[in-house]
């Protein structure tokens, strides 16, 4: 932790300006750290009277990581089945258990799953640990953080995999804390050392860096990955591939929650899930324009997405989002309208099969990932666009005719 020498401080508040969080501050005859602090050290290095330095905690107890070996993906089950995210975490899995020739687990828990279990064994799992019980029928993170604790104990994998969406974002954090292990929220990579750490690469301070996140001391290395981000998983059964049926003790399946009742809602075409993508960024000059774009959207046979500053201006949903904090998208086509290309949004879209950018700036970050790019107003080319498709002609950009 930083800390300040009172008696060798005067109260330059160099430190102060150059703090890049603002998490110093003067308070009266003090200078003060926030809970803001990020450890970058910068007021350290900036301070004239070397007032200020870093205070290292003792080193907590490290894990033998030799005990721990194998990967494991929390698959996610719901009444409706596997969420397909599953399927890109196996896939994920058996990549980084193959490079370290380990064994590839996944955890289900729910009830009524032994589908799911034998549909998970057909993508490259080794040993499905399956936790099927009456009171595991909806998620209540309690139990279900314990089946999945319960799996660790047992196994003892190096890596744990799950998945960045509501029910995981809740389960995850839970079950590092049993294990006084870390967590890496919404990783865009992960790659693994020979010695088996694993890399767990995500963008960080505002998208400026891609962060290369290690857990050394501690295991199980934990990350949750968004769907769309990684490849699913090819049909691949494994020679020895079993399901071991576990039942968790009965204290725990208790829970705080009681789930009264609940409504299934009905399917919606996800932004995640479209073949084409018109995606509005801030060169779109109002919030009606957006109707153009819709259009055009529609003509194609796809869907409208907008980055970041449209949705703070109020243009468009939140669910209309593209980028890391928003949603991934894999789709054939992308048309990127007037879209600058930031990393925050490079990091929910590269993924797509063809990206054709429209930018006034021949400069712009997009026409790095773009495969065609076209520089000019956005305004005469989408019309002109437009105007084609209806007249018939679409020039081969419908999702039926992209291969």
């Amino acid at each position: 932790m930083i800390e300040i020498n009172h008696e060798k401080c005067t109260l330059c508040e160099v430190c102060v300006a150059a703090c890049p969080f603002a998490a110093l501050v003067r308070e009266g005859e003090q200078i003060v750290v926030l809970d803001s602090c990020r450890l970058c050290q910068i007021c350290v290095k900036k301070c004239p009277e070397q007032a200020i330095f870093l205070r290292k905690q003792e080193r907590e107890e490290v894990v033998d990581t030799s005990e721990w070996r194998g990967v494991m993906v929390v698959a996610e089950w719901t009444a409706a089945g596997l969420h397909p995210v599953t399927f890109e975490l196996v896939g994920k899995g058996r990549e980084l258990a193959d490079q370290l020739g380990e064994k590839l687990y996944c955890v289900v828990v729910g009830e009524g799953i032994s589908s799911a279990c034998q549909e998970v064994l057909e993508y490259g799992v080794d040993t499905c640990l399956s936790y099927d019980h009456p009171q595991l029928r909806l998620m209540r993170v309690e139990p279900y953080a314990s089946a999945i604790a319960n799996a660790i104990e047992r196994v003892r994998p190096g890596i744990v995999l799950l998945a960045a969406t509501p029910i995981g974002r809740s389960l995850a954090p839970r079950v590092a804390v049993r294990f006084r292990t870390g967590l890496t929220a919404d990783c865009t990579r992960l790659e693994v050392r020979p010695g088996g750490e694993l890399v767990q690469i995500r963008p960080a301070f505002g998208g400026n860096i891609m962060a290369q996140i290690v857990t050394p001391r501690h295991r199980p290395q934990m990350a949750t990955v968004r769907y769309k981000v990684m490849e699913r998983a090819v049909p691949r059964r494994m020679p020895e591939a079993k399901v071991e049926h576990i039942q968790l003790p009965p204290q725990e399946l208790k829970s705080g929650v009681a789930v009264i009742s609940s409504e299934k809602k009905p399917p919606q075409t996800s932004l995640a899930d479209a073949e084409v993508v018109v995606a509005a960024g801030r060169g779109v000059r109002s919030k009606g324009d957006l109707a153009m774009l819709e259009e055009l959207a529609e003509l194609l046979g796809g869907q409208l997405g907008v980055t970041r500053p449209l949705v703070e201006a109020g243009w468009a949903d939140y669910t209309r989002q593209i980028g890391l904090s928003g949603r991934t998208i894999r789709p054939k086509l992308l048309i990127t309208v007037g879209v600058s290309g930031a990393v925050q949004f490079a990091a929910g879209a590269s993924g797509a099969e063809l990206i054709i950018a429209i930018n006034s700036d021949p400069n712009a970050p997009i026409f790095n990932i773009a495969h065609y790019g076209l520089v000019g107003d956005l305004y005469p080319i989408v019309e002109g666009l437009i105007h084609d498709l209806k007249g018939g002609t679409n020039h081969g950009l419908c999702a039926d005719n992209i291969s």
